[in-house]
């Protein structure tokens, strides 16, 4: 299989998105805040994190932001859109939204490992209006509607 090519651009500072092992799905970035920048997330608050970073991505992909497992288990730190989508055309900084889900204040620093992207095709679809759709099993069974 031939590897996507992503074109990075970064800022002085930022850290290229990194794989931590040769299998893992999501590279992760890192909060640009300057040399030895911190800020604070406070309890139940959230914030939009600056990677230092920014993108090109062929089209037909789209990167995906989402949490790190770590700082969702040990410290209630997630990402608030979670998956956020960087699609093809955008040309901005990265930017993650975490949140603090947790009743202490939660400390970034520089450098800290604040995510992860995961590069993934996706297709463009058409929509096409009908006046009924095929019927299945589960009709219109909602939330819950397969079991727990």
């Amino acid at each position: 299989m031939d590897k996507c090519i992503i074109h990075v651009q970064l800022n002085d500072g930022a850290r290229l998105p990194v794989y931590s092992s040769s299998q893992a799905a999501g590279a992760d970035l890192c909060a640009c805040l300057g040399n030895g920048g911190a800020m604070t997330l406070e309890p139940h608050k959230w914030a939009l994190v600056p990677t230092g970073l920014r993108i090109a991505l062929p089209v037909g992909y789209e990167a995906q932001v989402r949490p790190r497992s770590g700082l969702a288990a040990k410290a209630g730190i997630t990402v608030l859109n979670t998956p956020g989508t960087i699609d093809s055309d955008y040309r901005g900084e990265v930017k993650v939204i975490l949140i603090n889900h947790s009743d202490v204040p939660f400390v970034i620093n520089d450098g800290d490992r604040i995510a992860q992207m995961v590069i993934a095709r996706h297709e463009t679809a058409s929509f096409e209006v009908v006046t009924s759709l095929d019927e299945t099993k589960r009709g219109e069974g909602g939330f819950g509607s397969t079991g727990v």
